[in-house]
């Protein structure tokens, strides 16, 4: 089911979306009502629809939306809330907007992701900081990576600063035993910023991609797979250091729901 203002979607307006493709959105996982990092969620949805439409976006109708759509519905699953504007012209993309909130739900993934491995592309997002619908550039790289043998890709700017993955953020163990997240121009995605908000000393730095060998472990991070191993990016393989992963696995688990 996917629903528009709390109704379900027409064709008409799922059309308009996919054919302008302009919006943007938030994925949330969603357990028995409840949701780790709601605010932020629903903080993230107002900021990006300031920054996509010029529009207010209210945090307390999304909510609502939210809850008539999934809050009574046991067990986990994923919900995805995109907010765009179905009036919305090609030609004319300046013109006021009134966003809509699609909500759309599907089941949650039911394990733990094996260790991931990455290759490295020299490239940054449009508008990094707004979870926009314009994923063309990276499910393009993600499917350059697999053609090569990897998993995923790893986007590094032109300087050789680590990013980001191409849905996720990347942090690193380095030789002392320190969480390091890169500095750059990076979507503040909610896993990492909750694991920040309960971390015990971890440091935002560049991360320059030379420095890969040096590092004792690597992770990636987002709602859908929480805290998951990287194993290698390019020929860089990490020697793992699972206490420490282990660690933020215990301190992401700790995060408590907030309910709908």
């Amino acid at each position: 089911m996917a629903t528009v203002n709390g109704v379900p979607a027409s064709l008409d307006a799922l059309q308009t979306l996919a054919l302008m493709n302009y919006g943007h959105f938030t994925t949330m996982l969603v357990t028995d009502g409840a949701v780790r990092g709601l605010s932020l969620h629903l903080e993230r949805l107002v900021r990006d629809c300031q920054a996509v439409f010029g529009a207010r976006l209210d945090p307390e109708r999304v909510r609502g939306y939210l809850r008539r759509e999934v809050g009574v519905r046991p067990g986990t699953l994923t919900a995805r809330v995109t907010v765009f504007d179905p009036a919305l012209e090609l030609l004319r993309p300046g013109a006021d907007a009134d966003p809509v909130v699609l909500i759309t739900t599907r089941a949650a993934a039911g394990s733990t992701p094996p260790p991931l491995t990455a290759k490295s592309f020299t490239f940054s997002r449009d508008h990094a900081a707004v979870k926009h619908v314009g994923l063309y550039s990276q499910v393009r790289l993600r499917r350059e990576a697999q053609l090569a043998g990897f998993d995923d890709a790893l986007l590094v700017e032109r300087d050789g600063r680590i990013a980001e993955g191409s849905t996720w953020n990347i942090g690193f163990v380095d030789g002392r035993g320190q969480v390091r997240w890169p500095q750059a121009d990076v979507l503040p995605g909610i896993t990492m910023r909750l694991l920040k908000e309960a971390s015990g000393g971890d440091v935002t730095v560049p991360v320059p991609i030379g420095e890969l060998p040096s590092m004792r472990a690597a992770f990636a991070t987002n709602t859908s797979i929480g805290v998951r191993t990287v194993s290698a990016v390019d020929a860089v393989g990490f020697p793992g250091d699972e206490a420490v992963l282990d660690e933020l696995r215990a301190r992401y688990a700790a995060v408590p729901y907030d309910i709908l």
